[in-house]
């Protein structure tokens, strides 16, 4: 099989690192793998991709409207002799779905990988958006959401018993994060005997860092040996300033993106992820997977992630949540052994991948 599959970039991103996990489990399955970065650029993990065999990155920008770039498209997919294409952004796949159409490719794979819509609403962009859905729905042999909530919002209740439909959970290899015990405190300044509360998450709206730091105010000003620990891109750039004029950087240590995931994880006593939106949370199950009692945000596709053993909250409620950290912090809760088994089995990485795998083959 020759397959396409359209991403925005590289940026290490959830999307970005779980085709990365995907590809290196099963790209000896495929003939040629093609990534095409439709931004016209690649990325931080540009290379990663590069290395895996049979793969070859693209960077040709596809504008929604820019229906030459898609003409061109079509001509790169007849001369590749192109089997399969699967574009992971949502509603913006219509186009390079119709155009494969056009060039006589026989599986098209729309994948939804949020929850809800990116943008503000207005009538001009909602019919823009109902625009390009239904050439989705009219183009694509599979279309599939890494969470019920996800097609639930961009298809209520009418993608169920339409066999075109599926819900493909995340997979991760959990050996690769339990492999790695230590932990970077020494790195990083902070005793030992210190609790610290850590999110891993690129820097947006919807990954709501402003609660983060009103909750980790109250709590610094209450407790003396509680640290926060922040990661992801656009991070340190965009919370240094105001960690800075709040006095709070002594305690808050922001970071960029880090290839050290397992072991900034394992610097955390405590998990905290008050998202406003999420597709299926792979930052969430990373942690998880690790045993670390967490608090988040009680959503429609984190309640599809989470335990039935956690109380889940108002993502906006900085009262309830800082309480909810409290209360771990004064019990000093361990790793959770159980979580993390539960963890393990659900979203064990080779039965995923192999639902992926079949959607794409036709299987």
């Amino acid at each position: 099989m020759r397959i396409i599959f359209f991403v925005s970039t590289l940026d290490s991103g959830g999307l970005e690192n779980y085709l990365l996990r995907f590809l290196n489990e099963k790209s000896s399955e495929f003939d040629v793998i093609y990534i095409w970065c439709k931004s016209g650029s690649a990325g931080q993990l540009k290379d990663k991709y590069k290395n895996i065999k049979n793969v070859h990155v693209v960077l040709g920008r596809l504008g929604v409207f820019n229906f030459f770039s898609h003409i061109k498209l079509t001509c790169f997919i007849k001369k590749n002799r192109i089997d399969a294409v699967c574009d992971f952004t949502g509603n913006f796949s219509a186009l390079p779905l119709l155009f494969s159409c056009f060039a006589r490719v026989k599986k098209r794979v729309a994948s939804y990988r949020n929850s809800s819509d990116r943008f503000k609403k207005s009538f001009l962009k909602n019919a823009c958006s109902n625009c390009l859905k239904f050439i989705v729905k009219t183009t694509a042999t599979n279309i599939i959401a890494n969470s019920e909530a996800g097609l639930n919002y961009f298809y209520t209740n009418k993608w169920k018993g339409d066999k075109r439909f599926s819900v493909i959970r995340n997979g991760l290899n959990s050996y690769e994060l339990l492999a790695e015990s230590g932990n970077l405190r020494k790195n990083f300044g902070i005793p030992d005997q210190a609790f610290v509360i850590g999110h891993t998450g690129r820097f947006n709206e919807a990954k709501n860092h402003s609660t983060i730091l009103a909750v980790a105010a109250i709590l610094l000003k209450k407790y003396q040996d509680i640290y926060f620990i922040l990661c992801g891109n656009g991070v340190l750039e965009n919370l240094r300033s105001l960690v800075v004029s709040k006095q709070l950087n002594e305690r808050i240590f922001l970071f960029e993106n880090r290839n050290d995931v397992p072991r900034f994880l394992n610097t955390m006593n405590c998990y905290f992820f008050p998202s406003t939106t999420e597709g299926q949370p792979n930052a969430l199950i990373e942690a998880m997977v690790l045993g670390l009692p967490y608090v988040a945000s009680d959503i429609a596709s984190i309640r599809e992630t989470a335990s039935e053993h956690y109380k889940l909250y108002d993502p906006l409620d900085v009262e309830g949540l800082s309480e909810a950290l409290e209360k771990l912090y004064l019990n000093n809760t361990p790793r959770d052994i159980s979580l993390q088994k539960e963890t393990c089995e659900r979203f064990e990485h080779t039965k995923r991948f192999d639902d992926f795998y079949r959607v794409l083959s036709g299987m």
